[in-house]
């Protein structure tokens, strides 16, 4: 039986993680199929006020900078894990994309193909 959450997984080296069609060195081998992992964020009260003052000064709103890249570095993982998961020693076209589900709420997908490798 499953447990959830699910349990770390193995995950790849992230130099095995191209947005390219190939690996430069590499021949693929095997095609698994698509990968993604998925992280749903909501900003907290603190977070909102704390990025409302920082708008008020200008420039970059570092709150929201550091939320998004933990959130996006947390889908990547979970992509690596999937991809890892299936047999995968690397991933290429990997993407990014995010959408607002509703006011404060946030779904940021990591995407790529999940093959198999080796060596020139």
């Amino acid at each position: 039986m499953a447990s959830f959450p699910p349990q770390p997984a193995a995950i790849l080296d992230p130099s095995m993680v191209t947005t390219a069609l190939e690996l430069p060195g590499y021949r693929i081998v095997r095609n698994i199929g698509v990968v993604r992992g998925i992280v749903v964020r909501s900003r907290n009260l603190f977070g909102t006020i704390g990025a409302g003052l920082q708008t008020l000064i200008g420039g970059n709103i570092t709150l929201y900078t550091q939320l998004c890249e933990k959130t996006r570095q947390d889908a990547f993982v979970m992509m690596a894990q999937h991809a890892a998961q299936a047999g995968a020693n690397a991933v290429i076209m990997a993407r990014y994309d995010a959408n607002e589900l509703m006011q404060g709420v946030t779904e940021v997908l990591a995407y790529g193909t999940a093959v198999v490798v080796e060596k020139i």
